[in-house]
């Protein structure tokens, strides 16, 4: 295949058919990457008859279980082959430090060999008990059919994966459309699917906009469900669509996430130093372009001074640039777009008083930081208030917020004041308060003494508009699942309801 045969339909690679190309970027020096196919309606509507095809007409749907698992181990011995190609693949592309790839090339294999797993543990079907002998009742499962999945530039490898594993291993075909800005590793994944031998047609990519190829998507008739993850305002929108044609959808739609530090996790050197250091973490992997990221630092009043000192005094000492250049501890912004828009929230938060006590600017140019590279400092602001644009929208960017609290029914409502509720934690020394104050949270993951670690076997999703279903788990097995009730007469005869 050519760099701009990124369009994979029914086992064949190819250019988009209106023939338009899109430069991908690279985010540390603006130079292009690669140029990939722009695909348009046309692309979208043969990719979903593809994959109709290979649903209603080709063995996918029908193959055993332990083939499906068999594949699917498969894909995960081939992404650890690849694991270094990859990670730079992703470092490059989203401006992540190749460490942090490497991360998200361990996490993807784990989520395969989790699903592959999953589906072969299970029984053929939940026996239902009708209450009689002579009635055999049973719950089994089947695949939904074509699945349409679009994810986020900020993790595009783990957000497709999170969505492929669950959909192939429930014996779905599928449509992928990443996100235009990063779309070279989820490539890089349809090829490795095809290597370990999937049929052609179960899995499809276009790569292009979301409009038109992300909205065809959504509204298209010959599509059963609907996986979206990325932000609110296009989600809800996409999701609108989906539900006007009544396909089963899921929504992840982001967060703004609080970390709650209560001062006792401060009361030795080692609780603070691991409390302020775990706060770093929370904000500021990936440049704060994590949808879990603990952007809000809520934080008992006692303590505050010293731990918004310290800091903002470590954030000023992470080591900005390249991803692929040793010692860097944070890479880039994805894009300009997306540069210009933390550096409108931070300009929105100073002009509704917030103080600065960090960043707040791009750093100087240096020879890991080209000038050209959408860079932004660790940004800390202090004196912050629920009436902020910057606290209550995500930002998306290396920007942490610090609000104080003095009683513990104050943190949980400072913690639940948002719209959104994907993920929080909560830093204290009494196991009893951290317990209490995380099942009061209204939010879908709640980290005790820790921040961003996740399982593939545990749910991931949201309350409020952070979204609708759930991804990994059992739960993220069954959204690409419907439930059908055979109910079996062991001893049919005569009902004679009708007299005649």
């Amino acid at each position: 295949m050519s760099s701009i045969e990124t369009i994979h339909v029914d086992g064949v690679w190819q250019a988009a058919a209106a023939g338009e190309t899109r430069e991908v970027l690279d985010p540390a020096d603006a130079t292009t990457l690669q140029l990939v196919a722009e695909g348009g309606a046309e692309d979208t509507d043969a990719a979903v008859a593809a994959a109709r095809r290979a649903f209603d007409e080709g063995d996918w749907p029908r193959t055993a279980v332990a083939e499906r698992s068999a594949l699917l181990r498969r894909v995960a011995d081939l992404l650890q082959r690849d694991r270094e190609e990859i990670a730079l693949i992703e470092s490059r592309d989203t401006g992540k430090t190749l460490e942090e790839g490497r991360v998200d090339v361990d996490d993807v294999t784990n989520a395969f060999r989790y699903f592959a797993d999953l589906v072969m543990n299970e029984s053929g079907g939940r026996v239902v008990d009708a209450g009689s002998p002579d009635v055999h009742s049973v719950v089994v499962h089947e695949p939904v059919g074509v699945c349409a999945l679009i994810t986020p530039w900020n993790y595009p490898l783990l957000q497709a994966s999170w969505k492929i594993a669950p959909a192939l291993a429930a014996g779905n075909t599928f449509v992928i459309k990443p996100s235009e800005v990063t779309p070279l590793s989820t490539v890089h994944l349809i090829k490795l699917l095809v290597e370990a031998g999937l049929p052609a047609g179960v899995a499809n990519i276009v790569t292009g906009a979301g409009l038109p190829v992300g909205q065809r998507l959504a509204e298209h008739p010959d599509v059963d469900l609907f996986s979206f993850t990325g932000g609110l305002v296009s989600g809800t929108k996409a999701g609108a669509a989906a539900v006007s044609g009544a396909k089963k959808i899921a929504l992840e739609l982001g967060g703004k996430n609080p970390n709650v530090v209560f001062a006792d996790s401060c009361a030795t050197e080692e609780g603070f130093d691991t409390a302020v250091d775990q706060a770093l973490n929370a904000a500021f992997i990936h440049s704060g372009q994590v949808c879990s990221a603990g952007a809000r630092l809520i934080i008992e009043e006692s303590v505050r001074d010293r731990f918004v000192s310290e800091l903002a005094r470590r954030a000023e000492k992470i080591k900005l640039g390249r991803g692929t250049e040793n010692g860097v501890e944070c890479g880039p912004l994805v894009s300009q777009q997306q540069l210009d828009k933390v550096e409108a929230y931070v300009a929105s938060a100073l002009a509704e008083g917030a103080q600065l006590r960090c960043g707040g600017a791009r750093p100087e140019p240096s020879d890991v930081r080209p000038a050209a590279g959408y860079f932004y400092a660790p940004t800390v602001l202090d004196g912050c208030h629920r009436e902020m644009k910057v606290v209550r929208e995500e930002t998306f960017g290396p920007i942490l917020t610090v609000e104080t609290f003095t009683t513990e029914d104050e943190a949980v409502a400072l913690a639940n004041d948002t719209e959104y509720g994907l993920a929080g934690a909560v830093f204290s020394a009494d196991t009893a308060r951290a317990r209490r104050v995380a099942a009061r949270l209204r939010h879908g993951t709640v980290w005790i003494n820790d921040y961003h670690p996740y399982l593939p076997q545990a749910e991931w999703g949201g309350f409020g508009k952070s979204g609708i279903g759930r991804e990994l788990g059992p739960a993220g097995l069954d959204e690409y699942r419907e439930s059908k009730h055979i109910y079996e007469n062991l001893r049919p005869e005569p009902v004679r309801w009708f007299a005649g």
